[in-house]
């Protein structure tokens, strides 16, 4: 297998304890792409085209690095997508469904966009413009790119975007198993990839992989994830889900966690991506016109009910 990633390092999970007061900032949630060495040599243009199963489209690697625009594998599996998703707009606001994938499940470092509501995902937009949603880890790439993306996109664009994705079906894309050891894993761009050998205790941490790496890393919209989670952690986080106090999640999120209105469906999305959604709430990192309603809800949430919380949503139907 030959990497197209940018920077692969060995992850390393060994933490001085939080200090009080201070937000939680864990690894494997917030995974931080390694810096380039300046020293190392650009990679050289390879015109070897690359190919996956059930497709004839073919893309190079130099192609797939090219984030405006989208190595679309499967054309047909989608509507056609607008501009801004297909190819961004040059030079600040890369094509969309680079990231998010042109069928718009996403990976654990981003968001999956199918289905959620238009008005949200405009509204994240404005929240990333205005500095109204930001991580506790400064340094996350896909942060810092959707930062500036909302800073240089037109609102036609958001607007245009927001209503292709929300159109999109959210299909199940990640496998949700509980474990008590998990492999051990590398950084791998700005999500863990699993190694060949070896495995540690999960503690208290959601381990979210590619179920292929290869074709993950081809961007393959076809090939998803498995999400190893604590034992027990289902049971658990179900019934941190339906609790009453201080205000169950299924009272604004939908019984089946499929959302109600403008208020975004978590079943069966990523489970790395929403653990950081309610770890930066909690720490008041997000701010936009909507956080407030949740500030009750995460507040006396320790680390490990985020991740039985999380791990439950994901491994519902979507």
């Amino acid at each position: 297998m030959r990497a197209i990633g940018r920077g692969l390092v060995i992850a390393c999970f060994i933490l001085a304890p939080a200090v009080a007061g201070e937000p939680v900032v864990p690894p494997w949630a917030y995974v931080v792409t390694p810096p380039r060495d300046p020293n190392t040599p650009q990679p050289a243009p390879d015109p070897t085209p690359r190919a996956l199963p059930g497709t004839d489209v073919t893309f190079t690697a130099t192609q797939m690095r090219d984030l405006f625009n989208v190595p679309d594998w499967y054309p047909t599996d989608h509507p056609a997508m607008p501009e801004v998703v297909a190819h961004g707009r040059k030079p600040g606001v890369f094509a969309c469904g680079y990231c998010h994938l042109p069928n718009g499940l996403g990976r654990p470092e981003n968001a999956s966009l199918a289905g959620l509501p238009a008005a949200y995902i405009i509204q994240q937009l404005s929240d990333f413009k205005s500095g109204a949603r930001k991580a506790v880890q400064p340094n996350l790439v896909p942060q810092v790119m959707m930062a500036s993306i909302g800073v240089h996109a037109a609102d036609d664009d958001v607007r245009a975007a927001a209503a292709y994705f929300a159109a999109l079906k959210l299909r199940p894309w990640i496998r949700v198993i509980e474990a008590d050891t998990v492999p051990k894993t590398r950084v791998g761009g700005a999500m863990l990839v699993a190694l060949a050998d070896g495995v540690e205790p999960i503690g208290t941490r959601i381990i979210e992989v590619p179920e292929n790496t290869e074709r993950t890393e081809l961007r393959d919209s076809k090939s998803g994830f498995i999400a190893y989670v604590p034992k027990g952690s289902l049971k658990k986080g179900e019934a941190l889900v339906t609790a009453a106090k201080p205000v169950a999640c299924t009272t604004c999120h939908g019984a089946d966690l499929r959302g109600i209105g403008p208020v975004p469906p978590l079943a069966g999305r990523s489970p790395s991506y929403l653990f950081r959604q309610l770890n930066d709430l909690k720490a008041g990192n997000r701010a936009g016109d909507w956080s407030g309603l949740m500030k009750n809800a995460v507040a006396g949430l320790s680390e490990k009910d985020m991740v039985n919380i999380v791990a439950y949503a994901a491994s519902r139907a979507p």
